[in-house]
């Protein structure tokens, strides 16, 4: 009895050990307390992307479906020796070097990635995947190899198709990159750094891109629509698809934004609708005809919703024509400094969606492109036409940040008389007033430039008129009070510039 009595008495003061530890550990917060609910049958859960509806795949089922339409893209160039060395080394010593020393031509071998587009052999790329290649050759996801020959290849929007002798070959899916959204899930397929058929995931982290992403021997025809994501892209997963999670290709894999060449955490894939429209074209004729609305423009700013009477920043702001005075957005009424706000029925909020609503329409669509002229909505009728190799589609002409000198005046600003040398060099036909001093703390601060910026007329308040002295424009900004716009249009002296429109508010 007294035995069961301490083996009592001792498990009684265990338990009174055990919960007060407990009690303890939770009051210094050394223990988590939660719920321990098990599923039925312990079976571990399915995973899903969280944009993902109820029915779709799992990244491991997409992967296994897509893989297979997925190419890896490999290219070789014959790198040409350079001039021979006769006239620049010692006489009697060319034959020499030319047959012990001068460089011989040597092979150069490019990776990238690409996927099929159509069963019997098309199969879609990067431009500057296969830009002069002299041998182009496929490997599909099973190990066959296949010579492939380039069936046309568009700079401007950096995609190309290619053609190889197959049949009954698996392809993908195509999507709709328009109603996708940022924050969606995306897989990006492809062939990085020399490696295989290689799947990482990621979020759309934003669409639209354009100017802010400086792309290598971009031309003034280049098209900049791009969507961003977070899903690791590196080299060799250039013209590979970007997945979502549905399956379909929404975009083509292009750029990455990095300071070492390797992945940083953005990649850039163009926009698979604007794909589409180049493949056919390319597999259709063996080229693409750009259509142009003839602008040049520039993102709208606060100052250009102001003077327009708008609540939010929106548009783009036509800064000029191409070719000069003339094309056909001139021809059908668009002024310089108007602000476009849609085309063809859709919003244009930036620089890309212009060239995206452009781009998707054919050389001699007639198409409506809305405007806001100083508070005034009006609607034109531009019909497009094929660019030239001097026009532009949608050139950006954003301001260069700079400093500048302290000035005074109401916007911060001092002119003086254009030196009669510029004046004839610009042909301004007695027009302009060349800006001295910018303040630091004015309204033409970064939008102005001392030395290089021209002020040729006033456009706002109406009726424009021309500046053909430091008077005219002191005139006009003389009746100018605090909160009131001004729109100037400026030419300038450096060429990335050119001419443009700049509102300001005075005072602000």
């Amino acid at each position: 009895m007294a035995a069961r009595y301490s083996r009592f008495r001792f498990a009684t003061a265990s338990a009174v050990c055990f919960a007060g530890g407990v009690l303890f550990a939770s009051g210094m917060d050394w223990t988590k307390i939660s719920w321990a609910q098990s599923t039925t049958g312990n079976r571990p859960a399915v995973v899903r992307g969280p944009s993902s509806p109820e029915g779709t795949s799992t990244f491991a089922d997409i992967a296994e479906r897509v893989t297979p339409g997925v190419v890896a893209v490999n290219t070789s160039r014959t790198a040409r020796p350079r001039a021979n060395m006769r006239g620049r080394v010692p006489q009697g010593m060319e034959d020499f070097l030319e047959q012990f020393g001068a460089p011989q031509p040597r092979q150069q071998r490019g990776e990238g990635s690409g996927f099929i587009l159509s069963g019997d052999g098309y199969i879609v790329t990067n431009h500057h995947v296969v830009a002069d290649a002299d041998q182009v050759s496929i490997t599909l996801s099973d190990g066959r190899i296949f010579k492939a020959r380039v069936i046309g290849s568009d700079s401007t929007t950096d995609v190309a198709v290619l053609k190889i002798d197959a049949r009954g070959l698996p392809t993908l899916n195509i999507g709709d990159d328009e109603t996708t959204r940022i924050g969606e899930w995306v897989l990006a397929v492809g062939n990085p750094l020399g490696l295989d058929f290689t799947v990482t995931a990621g979020i759309i982290s934003a669409k639209g891109r354009g100017s802010e992403i400086n792309l290598p021997n971009a031309g003034s025809f280049t098209v900049s629509d791009f969507i961003q994501t977070d899903a690791a892209i590196n080299p060799g997963n250039s013209g590979g698809p970007l997945i979502n999670m549905r399956g379909e290709v929404i975009g083509l894999n292009s750029a990455i934004a990095s300071q070492t060449g390797f992945y940083s955490g953005y990649g850039f894939a163009i926009p698979i609708t604007l794909v589409k429209n180049v493949t056919d074209a390319l597999i259709k004729d063996g080229r693409v005809r750009l259509p142009v609305m003839g602008v040049s423009v520039q993102a709208a700013l606060p100052e250009d919703a102001g003077i327009n009477g708008l609540s939010r920043v929106g548009g783009v702001k036509v800064a000029g024509f191409n070719p000069a005075d003339a094309g056909p957005a001139k021809a059908a009424g668009i002024e310089v400094g108007d602000l476009i706000i849609t085309v063809d029925g859709k919003p244009v909020d930036r620089v890309s969606s212009l060239q995206r609503a452009v781009r998707q329409r054919r050389v001699g669509d007639v198409i409506p492109v809305e405007v806001m002229r100083f508070g005034t909505k009006k609607t034109f009728k531009v019909k497009l036409v094929e660019a030239e190799t001097n026009a532009a589609l949608a050139v950006n002409t954003e301001d260069a940040a700079s400093k500048a000198n302290p000035a005074s005046g109401k916007l911060g600003l001092s002119v003086e008389p254009l030196p009669a040398d510029v004046a004839t060099r610009l042909r301004t036909n007695g027009r302009g007033v060349r800006v001295a001093d910018v303040a630091e703390d004015g309204p033409a601060r970064d939008r102005l430039f001392a030395g290089s910026d021209i002020v040729l007329a006033v456009l706002y308040p109406t009726p424009r008129r021309d500046i053909r002295s430091v008077a005219d424009l002191q005139d006009i900004l003389g009746g100018l009070k605090d909160g009131d716009y001004v729109s100037l249009l400026v030419q300038s002296l450096d060429p990335r510039l050119g001419q443009r429109v700049v509102n300001l508010r005075v005072g602000g």
